[in-house]
């Protein structure tokens, strides 16, 4: 019997298009630009009335989504689908169906079932590159209803004892760049139980991943989960102190991130979406997993150690890939090379997400390929929250407006809903029934999880302003806006206008104290691409 869940994405739009060939929804500009009609709604307003999501009581992303997907291709009722397509500069290649990628992942299951004895609501921490295993452990653990903790590969010893006391995980997975960091600390770990190495070698006091999944039954029933289970744990950097523990549930992404997949990236189950966050990062989640697998599309991904700009657009020229989700900081870098030189003849949606984007990188980018760049923005705590949409008027600068999962505001100190124009802080409408597509909370740490609450709205933190078209524009961070001789100065407009000129390649701006003004601008170009990766990526 079909799931709650997975009737409403029968329901919608997006299962009429499923066979329908793509390029119907190609129209041409009078300056010759691709511009692409929605595939999965008619136009903002409709996308709006047709956002209208069911959480069921018990729900959880593996069974009711992906194994739901494999059993509608044995009965025909859809084609079979790639659901992750895996490549590096090696030549190597691991391409999965849905039915593949459920038994390997429920082999994985057992093995942190069976082997490690790892039981629901367990910590596990994953700190692995884009690798294939990645992606099994994810699934892995909702099947298991153990709780996955992500780490960015680019975390130090320091960083990964602090993750571990504080989570108390149980077990943590990595690979060899890292296991010796990991045995750095792990005399302060109580809480750690088993260490898993994802290896082609043997390493003392580790498991084998690779040898453990080899002999793994694959038969394993999943878990029975509540919606408002805890799925997962982020650990997100604060302005003060060490970074805190942002808790999802099996529902807020599992189902939440359906505005994702199918309103701002507008995926079918015929798109190949290639996001190139690092595995770390909620972003990851959002793009690499749960927007478009509840769409039943095909996760792309390329191993690349580092962001290299031409490896990028080879890939993207090479490969059938249709969405390109990708930071702002890697579009300035693609912006650099000369992109009419390459042939995106699959490319047709290219979004931005994690910072503003310029107004002079989406210019350049739509000029060189003839495709737009749509701005998202939303956070770890939450799902899209803003959006520029397919058939929208793009302004650029702008972040869009409101998806369909949250009502947002801009208000004042006080909680009041501020006028088109005002400057004040970015709001969701939290009061009376928060949003199912909201962090649970700040695991431990109440008093900062109620500091989010102002009157009736979450605060994200941001602050920016909505024009008279409905538009949300970002301003900065509460922490970061230059108060200089009385005027609010956003960050963001400065590195905007710097960004413009040939011989920038980045830029940032902060604030210095002045006895005079108070703050002035203080400018830092950022011209080394290492540091880039490793800080913003």
């Amino acid at each position: 019997m079909t799931c709650p869940v997975m009737q409403f994405f029968l329901k919608t739009q997006s299962f009429r298009f499923l066979w329908t060939p793509l390029t119907a929804y190609f129209r041409f500009s009078k300056q010759g630009y691709r511009v692409l009609a929605p595939q999965n709604f008619l136009n903002y307003e409709s996308l709006k009335q047709q956002y209208k999501p069911e959480v069921p009581e018990y729900f959880n992303f593996a069974t009711d989504v992906l194994d739901k997907w494999t059993e509608m291709e044995k009965e025909g009722k859809r084609p079979t689908r790639l659901a992750l397509w895996w490549v590096n500069n090696k030549g190597d290649e691991v391409r999965w169906n849905f039915e593949e990628l459920g038994f390997h992942s429920r082999k994985v299951a057992n093995v942190l079932s069976e082997v490690c004895g790892l039981q629901k609501g367990d910590r596990v921490m994953l700190i692995l590159p884009r690798i294939p295993e990645w992606w099994l452990i994810n699934v892995a653990c909702m099947r298991t209803g153990t709780i996955l903790i992500p780490g960015t590969t680019q975390l130090t010893a320091k960083d990964i004892l602090h993750r571990v006391q504080t989570s108390k995980a149980k077990c943590i997975i990595t690979d060899d760049v890292l296991a010796p960091a990991v045995d750095c600390i792990v005399s302060e770990c109580q809480s750690l139980k088993f260490k898993l190495i994802v290896s082609e070698d043997q390493r003392e006091g580790w498991l084998n991943f690779k040898d453990l999944f080899t002999n793994a039954n694959a038969d394993h029933s999943c878990v029975t989960t509540r919606n408002q289970d805890p799925m997962a744990i982020f650990f997100t950097s604060g302005t003060t102190g060490s970074p805190k523990m942002t808790e999802h549930s099996h529902s807020s992404y599992g189902i939440g991130l359906t505005v994702n997949g199918r309103y701002w990236l507008d995926l079918t189950s015929s798109d190949i979406l290639w996001n190139t966050s690092d595995t770390g990062w909620a972003k990851s989640a959002w793009s690499s997993i749960f927007a478009p697998w509840i769409q039943g599309a095909c996760v792309f991904v390329h191993s690349m150690p580092r962001f290299d700009p031409t490896t990028v657009l080879d890939t993207l020229s090479r490969f059938p890939i249709t969405t390109f989700c990708s930071a702002p900081t890697a579009y300035r870098m693609l912006v650099q090379h000369n992109l009419t030189s390459y042939k995106f003849k699959s490319l047709q949606h290219c979004v931005s997400a994690g910072e503003p984007i310029n107004p002079e990188v989406m210019e350049q980018w739509k000029k060189q390929t003839g495709l737009d760049i749509y701005e998202g923005y939303g956070q770890t705590e939450t799902v899209l929250v803003c959006g520029t949409f397919k058939g929208m008027k793009i302004k650029p600068g702008s972040m869009g407006m409101p998806s369909p999962a949250y009502d947002v505001k801009i208000i004042d100190e006080h909680g009041n809903v501020l006028p088109p124009g005002e400057e004040g802080a970015i709001a969701i409408k939290a009061k009376p029934t928060k949003p199912f597509c909201l962090f649970t909370q700040y695991i431990d740490d109440p008093e900062r999880t109620d500091s989010t609450l102002q009157g009736n709205f979450y605060i994200t933190g941001d602050r920016g302003i909505v024009d008279e078209d409905g538009y949300f524009w970002f301003v900065g961070r509460d922490d970061d806006v230059i108060n200089s001789a009385g005027y609010r100065i956003g960050p963001f407009e400065v590195e905007s206008a710097l960004i413009e000129h040939p011989a920038v390649v980045e830029s940032a701006v902060v604030s210095s104290p002045d006895p005079i003004r108070g703050e002035v601008k203080d400018l830092r170009y950022l011209m080394c691409l290492d540091f880039l990766w490793k800080y913003v990526f």
